[in-house]
């Protein structure tokens, strides 16, 4: 199972199942329902990874909604775009509500240092938002556009 499989099945585990698991008393169900989550984890991992767009997009969505369904924005800690998840949601749809975001969550959706984006904003590579931080569509395009042999500063 590849790491953004194992990612989604353990945020399924904790945030669902096992609350779930105190609430009916019954490790037997459990059991079954983990073994179905590992090989849907490894499906939505692969869509998500190697679908085509609209099926991706649909799959993060799901799984967007269903683990962060509370009333709270969706606004995850900069180091969680450096996880398998948050790099395969920035690739696929940039951030799901946000239009822009400050210079340390793009450094962390596109593997560099805060002063890294920082530079690359002061160079003109890319656009500072009128809001300030940096709109998400540039990060992504940057991400999606720079080979992975090239050193981002």
């Amino acid at each position: 199972m590849d790491a953004l499989a194992e990612q989604l099945l353990r945020l399924v585990e904790v945030r669902l199942l096992d609350p779930l698991e105190i609430l009916l008393e019954d490790g037997e169900t459990s059991v079954a329902l983990r073994s179905m989550l590992r090989r849907r984890a490894a499906g939505w991992a692969h869509t998500i990874e190697y679908g085509d767009h609209a099926a991706a997009v649909h799959a993060i969505a799901r799984v967007m909604a269903t683990l962060h369904s509370d009333e709270h924005a969706f606004a995850p800690p900069p180091e969680w775009w450096r996880t398998p998840l948050g790099q395969a949601v920035v690739r696929r749809v940039g951030h799901p509500f946000a239009e822009s975001v400050s210079l340390t969550t793009a450094g962390a959706m596109l593997g560099i240092s805060r002063q890294g984006v920082h530079d690359l904003v002061r160079r003109g590579r890319l656009p500072r938002h009128p809001d300030g931080g940096v709109p998400v569509a540039a990060v992504r395009d940057r991400l999606l556009n720079t080979p992975p042999t090239e050193e981002i500063p």
